[in-house]
């Protein structure tokens, strides 16, 4: 899906009153979310958003399986790069789903993606109501959930990750993969093409 630079703030606030660095040998910044032993032998780096409907299926059909052969045997360290894409309700169920992941901490981050994830076609009808019965999940009252959704400090940062992702990086469209630092082409692979890629790599 291609990305649309939108300016966030008004519509997070809205949801909530109805309720420069450079990169590492690893591929991650210091503010990225990541998975698995970070000395692994291939990284794969995800740009996505939790928005996107494509990002969506591949993260519920393939990234379990995924998972369970590369990151979790040690063979993979898996990061995670935030993107806002497409517009209207899907830029603001992105937002405020990584921001929502951000306030629940580091150990509950990847569960909420996951989750939002998984419910994402209600999201998209229902995000308040989604995205909060998602932080009740992870223990997070409603306060809580208003304020996280809406703290500008966290909405700039987001920004500025998503702008360096697609300025710095050069990315334009969701999911993209880079494979210790060669990019598939954006969109869906199935876990045969993601096998191939990281044989390729030296994985």
């Amino acid at each position: 899906m291609a990305r649309t630079k939108l300016a966030l703030t008004a519509a997070l606030m809205m949801l909530a009153a109805a309720c420069g660095q450079k990169a590492t040998s690893s591929g991650a910044l210091p503010d990225d979310m990541t998975l698995g032993d970070s000395k692994a032998k291939v990284t794969v780096v995800e740009y996505a958003s939790v928005g996107c409907p494509v990002c969506g299926r591949w993260a519920n059909e393939v990234f379990p399986a995924f998972k369970t052969k590369y990151v979790d045997t040690g063979k993979v360290h898996f990061v995670y790069k935030e993107m806002l894409v497409g517009g209207g309700v899907e830029v603001t169920v992105a937002a405020s789903g990584f921001l929502l992941a951000r306030c629940a901490g580091k150990d509950k981050y990847f569960p909420v993606i996951e989750s939002i994830y998984r419910n994402q076609e209600q999201a998209f009808q229902q995000p308040r109501e989604t995205l909060l019965d998602i932080a009740r999940s992870v223990g997070m009252n409603d306060d809580q959930f208003n304020k996280c959704i809406s703290d500008e400090a966290a909405v700039k940062a987001l920004n500025e990750r998503v702008d360096q992702h697609a300025k710095k990086d050069g990315i334009n469209s969701t999911p993209t993969f880079v494979i210790n630092g060669k990019q598939m082409e954006p969109g869906y692979h199935s876990l045969e093409e993601m096998d191939a890629a990281i044989t390729a790599a030296g994985g």
